[in-house]
């Protein structure tokens, strides 16, 4: 099968197009004839040798979330059947990621892909909207009267984490570029400062929760902008080495969150995404081949939402 594989950790130039074996499906797994792939931070950390780089063996063909439709099921009354539509995570890194043309995943790993979705905006949805609910709903449990600064709000999970918060109730201010201002206003946020010409850390305080996948100097300021005995979830691409003392020191619970696949809660989220109540935002479409650019966009850091590799026609 075609697909975009790594045989060493570098720069976006290492992405390279290969004939590659098509995975088989075993026991309880569905292989999915893949339409479109997520892009996302993790896949460019680990091809620059971070990331999951060390659960993956050379060449590595990258890749977490994928819509697609089934190609083969467990058993012949398994629910999916061949032709249906689904999406969701694939068993990355100890497995074939999703930059290709098939991925054999665990069943629990998936659902039905929402019908007000292209398969391209679906692939944009499952690691992003399973982190953000892991770190709003499971973690910090938002409800109405709770106060969530969400760092990033224009990203890949911080869309979804601010629709999320906003959805349980909560009143969610957000960081983010001008130009994002009105479109995360209309996706729920009562507050967005712009990062470029306004600390947050002078405009806010006493905040029940802050979502932060920055760190770093943003990560150390949040905790003041806390209440004490507030919450701060640390996603991984935002920890810095000292963060469980600093919350500690300050007053604050403190938690790291990584992203677990699950069909189930993929399926609510779908849920919401189909009753209106939730929105998807795909930036940027590249073909499988230009992975590479999408790479790129991707860490120049100015994305809205996700970015999308189109894999194969549907």
């Amino acid at each position: 099968m075609r697909a975009m594989t790594i045989a060493e950790p570098g720069g976006p130039d290492v992405l390279a197009a290969a004939d590659v074996p098509t995975p088989v499906r075993v026991g309880s797994e569905v292989l999915v004839r893949v339409v479109a792939a997520g892009v996302n931070p993790v896949d460019a950390k680990t091809r620059a040798g971070r990331g999951v780089s060390r659960a993956a063996t050379a060449p590595v063909v990258p890749g977490f979330d994928f819509s697609g439709v089934v190609a083969e099921s467990p058993y012949d009354a398994f629910p999916l059947k061949p032709g249906d539509e689904v999406f969701g995570m694939t068993a990355f890194p100890r497995g074939t990621g999703s930059y290709a043309e098939y991925v054999s995943v665990p069943a629990l790993n998936l659902t039905r892909k929402p019908s007000v979705l292209s398969h391209a905006e679906a692939a944009a949805v499952p690691l992003a909207a399973l982190t953000a609910w892991g770190a709003v709903v499971e973690l910090t449990k938002a409800h109405e009267g709770q106060r969530v600064l969400v760092h990033a709000g224009a990203g890949g999970v911080g869309h979804f984490a601010v629709q999320f918060a906003a959805y349980f109730g909560a009143e969610v201010a957000t960081t983010a570029s001008a130009r994002n201002a009105a479109w995360l206003a209309s996706l729920g946020a009562t507050t967005v400062i712009d990062y470029r010409n306004e600390r947050f850390d002078e405009a806010l305080d006493s905040l029940d929760v802050v979502i932060d996948a920055i760190g770093g100097d943003t990560g150390r300021r949040s905790l003041d902008v806390l209440r004490p005995g507030g919450s701060i979830v640390t996603l991984p691409s935002g920890s810095w080495a000292s963060w469980r003392e600093d919350a500690k020191t300050a007053g604050v619970r403190a938690t790291d969150f990584w992203v677990v696949p699950d069909g189930g809660t993929l399926s609510v989220i779908a849920r919401l995404i189909t009753s209106g109540d939730v929105k998807v935002t795909a930036d940027a479409v590249f073909p499988l081949e230009r992975a590479a650019d999408a790479h790129r966009l991707l860490e120049e850091g100015h994305v809205r939402g996700k970015v999308v590799l189109q894999v194969s026609d549907y």
